[in-house]
């Protein structure tokens, strides 16, 4: 069994990240050795390594292999960091084992950030837009790597921090699940 399934995350690597334009090596090597199946509900271990989000709990799903790798390739990690991972429990054991140092927010107000001062956020799930406590816990040079969505397809967006602004832009395609409370709030006006 254990066999099977360090060869089905070097498989993930090859098949689904590789050919997505994933070149950075590091992210490649933290995939082979992370047992992907530990993030999923016992019993679910089988659906890890496929090509498509892995809900973990109600409202949370592990990004594709694909989106997570291309999320961080993104965000450009760098060891010492300091980065918060918010609902991405996956992306944070990559981040360690980039050497950064994580804080993960998996439970309560995703809304409301823990400290200030990140090097780096990541996010498992799509939201509607970044919310402000996230742009404002970044650190001057911070940069914030997620995908919004209100609609089929989404964008992974790259927020970074000037000294006193925050630019964006857009990066590539991806379709995970909304992040439960994170939906885009249509009304309607008179």
């Amino acid at each position: 069994m254990m066999a099977d399934l360090a060869e089905a995350r070097s498989n993930m690597v090859e098949s689904q990240v590789r050919p997505s334009d994933v070149t950075d090596i590091r992210i490649h090597d933290a995939m082979r050795v992370i047992p992907r199946e530990d993030f999923v509900p016992a019993g679910k271990g089988y659906l890890a390594y496929t090509d498509g989000p892995v809900e973990y709990a109600p409202g949370r799903s592990l990004l594709k292999p694909r989106d997570v790798a291309k999320l961080l390739q993104m965000a450009k990690p760098v060891a010492g960091e300091r980065a918060l991972a918010i609902a991405a429990p996956y992306a944070a054991a990559i981040l360690e084992a980039l050497e950064v140092v994580v804080d993960r927010l998996d439970d309560g107000d995703l809304k409301t950030v823990p400290g200030s001062n990140y090097d780096l956020i990541v996010v498992e799930g799509a939201v509607s837009r970044a919310p402000e406590a996230w742009l404002k816990a970044l650190a001057p040079g911070g940069r914030l790597a997620v995908v919004e969505r209100d609609g089929p397809v989404g964008k992974a967006a790259l927020y970074v921090r000037a000294d006193d602004e925050i630019g964006r832009r857009t990066v590539f395609d991806a379709t995970p699940p909304m992040l439960a409370g994170f939906e885009a709030q249509h009304g309607f006006a008179f």
